[in-house]
């Protein structure tokens, strides 16, 4: 008889609207007001003489941009990430707005990850501001269903960054991400398996991470609305309408059920850098733009790359012209390289393969195929420090971004 698993204590924590939180702490004027991140240096807070400060506000706010995300009392009002920011002008003209900085985001981002790890070492990091947590062996923690641990998380969090958190406990990392949205902000939620019937099934099935939009499309027009409906579905039918893969994939995850353990290192596949413009640019009118933007790209992309301690192979493009199409495209280059010269050369020679016709709306550089610099340097050779170096300033000579000729007309 096969002797059953071991019990697991999966903590997924994520932080509170983090970016918009970030904010409030810099700006503590700004609490219990309808706040929107997302805006450009023109939204830069000024201060009077008197010393308060003038805000943008979103009705004032012109252009192409989407909203970064918001704080709980932008979001009351319909306001939410990833909307373009003139419709969320319209839904609350008077939120304030600010500037994206993700420098500042980054260290907070530090900050909590290193105060989560003092308390609990095992610790898999899935973005700026969420990360699953081993809890299994940490001691009492299985007596009390990991609520000690998890308050000692949030406490730790909040001493280092004076930020709240959400942290959802259960068995697994798919029910524990499910869990720490049910209590936000600044709650602390534990699960069971007994608990999934009455806790998960009534939620919308497009809550369980990995059914995305068009899986809840098509779940919708069969019938099947709730996680509860899911789980009630013939695994079979499952099957039949998504495919062995992920039919059985539904079935399981519908009743909480999940092994992935907690992963503490993963190779990135890729590293890029893109910018959406505030208004649409053409390649012949907007050049000198253009040209200043794909140098900074490239420039940023290769001190990510030095920062992190990779080298890439592949160099990519990515356009969004006018019309929401999407061009990518890609070179393989000889040999890995880290150095921004050569990736804004290798960016220019996909360029060259693309209809430049159109105005553009986003314009970005990828790096892939990576290789990290301890197999590509001899250990004994490299020196001690490398990684923990800052990247020296990279200095680039103004260069066309377009170094060919194309039939184009500005319009």
């Amino acid at each position: 008889m096969t002797a059953p698993a071991p019990r697991r204590l999966i903590a997924h924590l994520d932080m509170d609207a983090f970016y918009a939180s970030v904010e409030l702490l810099r700006y503590p004027d700004l609490r219990g007001q309808p706040v929107v991140i997302g805006g450009g240096r023109a939204q830069t807070p000024q201060a009077g003489p008197d010393g308060t400060r003038r805000y943008a506000r979103l009705r004032d706010y012109t252009g192409r941009g989407v909203v970064t995300t918001s704080t709980y009392e932008a979001r009351a009002l319909g306001v939410h990430s990833a909307m373009g920011m003139m419709k969320a002008a319209a839904l609350a003209p008077d939120a304030i707005l600010l500037p994206v900085d993700f420098d500042e985001y980054r260290k907070y981002s530090r900050l909590f990850k290193a105060a989560v790890r003092d308390v609990a070492p095992l610790v898999e990091d899935r973005g700026i501001d969420e990360i699953y947590i081993d809890l299994t062996d940490i001691p009492g923690a299985l007596h009390d269903d990991g609520r000690a641990a998890g308050e000692a998380l949030r406490q730790a969090v909040f001493a280092a960054t004076g930020l709240t958190c959400s942290v959802g406990i259960t068995p697994n990392k798919l029910l524990s991400k499910i869990a720490s949205e049910l209590d936000k902000p600044d709650g602390l939620t534990l699960l069971g398996e007994a608990d999934v019937p009455t806790r998960i099934w009534p939620l919308a099935a497009k809550k369980v991470n990995g059914i995305g939009p068009k899986a809840t499309e098509k779940l919708a027009a069969l019938g099947i609305v709730t996680i509860g409906d899911v789980a009630a579905a013939d695994p079979a039918f499952l099957v039949a309408q998504f495919g062995k893969s992920y039919g059985a994939w539904l079935h399981a995850a519908s009743h909480g059920r999940d092994d992935r353990p907690v992963v503490l290192y993963s190779e990135p596949k890729s590293i890029s850098r893109e910018t959406t413009f505030e208004r649409d640019l053409h390649a012949v009118r907007d050049r000198p733009q253009l040209t200043a933007l794909f140098t900074q790209l490239c420039v940023q992309l290769a001190a990510d790359l030095e920062r992190k301690g990779y080298a890439a192979k592949t160099i990519g493009l990515k356009l969004r012209f006018d019309d929401f199409r999407i061009v990518t495209r890609d070179v393989t280059l000889p040999a890995h390289t880290f150095d921004a010269r050569t990736i804004r050369r290798a960016a220019g020679e996909c360029l060259k393969r693309v209809d430049l016709g159109r105005r553009m709306r986003l314009l970005g550089v990828r790096a892939g195929n990576l290789a990290s610099l301890g197999e590509l340097l001899n250990p004994a050779a490299a020196p001690a420090a490398w990684a923990a170096r800052e990247p020296e300033p990279v200095y680039l000579s103004p260069m066309p971004l377009f170094d060919r000729t194309f039939d184009c007309t500005p319009d």
